[in-house]
């Protein structure tokens, strides 16, 4: 089984960064895990015509473009900031996941292809917020939006997802150890047979050169 972690905090040695520490080491031993993190790779995050015009990738997209292409499970960890992921995070989203390798619009309906089938993903935010206000007040739109129009959009599926906070300015966190325990069960507990045997669509995107 193959791994992807993406770290998708701005800064170094971050809470998101010892999450991912305890999710890796509560893999299965058979597990290739494969751990890339937003803040080292150079590209602009910025998808600048939309998908009318091409936007080529830069080397550091191409080579997380060929793992998550490999992958059969995905985790990203980030820090909830304003209700949404950090700007590089999202910029990367608008520039991996594009028509042609990870869906595909179809053309004379209003339905598309999810390209990445085959693949599960673990998603883990953490916040300030308390969870629960996230779920009452807010009915969990972070959460929701990447389970269904980011990753389920795609293809992904399970996608699980975890909230953790508040993380407040203590530091450690005072409930870091049942955080830590939780993300330990969630890696624990990935499917090492996915549902669907997944496609590798790379090739075909880059030899077909679709214009996004």
């Amino acid at each position: 089984m193959k791994v992807l972690l993406i770290d998708g905090h701005p800064d170094a040695g971050r809470l998101t960064t010892h999450l991912l520490d305890t999710y890796a080491a509560a893999l299965p031993a058979s597990a290739e895990v494969t751990r890339v993190a937003v803040r080292d790779l150079a590209f602009t995050p910025v998808l600048a015509h939309g998908y009318r015009q091409r936007t080529e990738w830069e080397p550091d997209l191409h080579r997380l473009a060929e793992r998550l292409d490999a992958c059969d499970h995905l985790a990203v960890a980030f820090p909830m900031w304003r209700g949404a992921e950090p700007a590089p995070l999202k910029g990367l989203i608008d520039r991996l996941f594009l028509p042609g390798f990870a869906f595909a619009y179809h053309k004379d309906d209003p339905w598309w292809d999810r390209l990445m089938e085959g693949r599960s993903a673990d998603l883990i935010a953490t916040m300030d917020t308390p969870p629960f206000i996230l779920w009452l007040w807010y009915g969990n739109a972070l959460l929701r939006r990447w389970k269904g129009q980011v990753l389920g959009f795609c293809g992904f599926a399970p996608v699980r997802t975890l909230k953790l906070g508040p993380v407040g300015e203590r530091t450690p966190p005072r409930n870091l150890a049942r955080w830590e325990a939780r993300v330990a069960r969630l890696a624990r507990t990935v499917r090492q047979k996915v549902p669907h045997k997944k496609q590798p669509r790379l090739a075909a995107f880059l030899r077909k050169e679709v214009t996004p």
